[in-house]
C-alpha cells in the first residue's frame, strides 16, 4: 500500500511533470502560431526574417552593440529570439521610412514596439545610464 511520504512524493512528481509539460506546450504552441501563414502567404517569422535580411547591411557596430546591451537582461536561452524580434521590428521601421542606416531613433522605437510593456523600464534605465534623452518617446511607452 502507498503510505504517507511516498504518496506525497508521487503526487509531487505528477503535479511537477504535468506543469512542465503544460509550460513547454504553451511555448511550442506560441511558436507554431507564429509559423502559420497569414492572408499574404507569409508568417510573422517569415516577415521578421525578410526584414532582417533586407536591412543586414544597414547595421553598424555601435548599433549592434547597443542592441546587445538591450537584450542583456533576457535569459540566455531566449536572447536570440528577443534579439531577432527587436532587430526585425527595427528593420521594418527602417524600410518603411526608407532610412539609409540604422540609427538610435529606430532602435529605441523598434525596441518599444517589439517588446512587452514590462521590459520598457529596463530600456529607460539603460538609456539613462548611457545619458541618452528618451523624453520624445514617452508617448510610445
Amino acid at each position: 500500500m502507498l503510505e504517507g511520504w511516498f504518496l506525497w512524493f508521487i503526487l509531487f512528481w505528477v503535479v511537477f511533470l504535468v506543469s512542465m509539460l503544460a509550460i513547454g506546450g504553451y511555448f511550442m504552441f506560441r511558436k507554431f502560431l507564429q509559423r502559420l501563414p497569414k492572408e499574404d502567404g507569409k508568417s510573422d517569422l517569415d516577415w521578421q526574417d525578410y526584414y532582417l535580411e533586407k536591412t543586414r547591411h544597414m547595421w553598424n557596430d555601435d548599433e549592434k552593440n547597443l542592441l546587445e546591451e538591450l537584450v542583456e537582461p533576457v535569459p540566455e536561452l531566449f536572447r536570440d529570439v528577443a534579439r531577432a524580434k527587436i532587430a526585425g521590428k527595427v528593420g521594418q521601421l527602417a524600410l518603411k521610412e526608407q532610412a539609409s542606416s540604422i540609427n538610435l531613433d529606430l532602435i529605441i522605437r523598434g525596441y518599444i514596439m517589439a517588446t512587452p510593456k514590462r521590459d520598457h523600464k529596463f530600456l529607460m534605465k539603460r538609456l539613462t545610464e548611457k545619458q541618452i534623452d528618451y523624453s520624445e518617446y514617452k508617448a510610445l511607452f
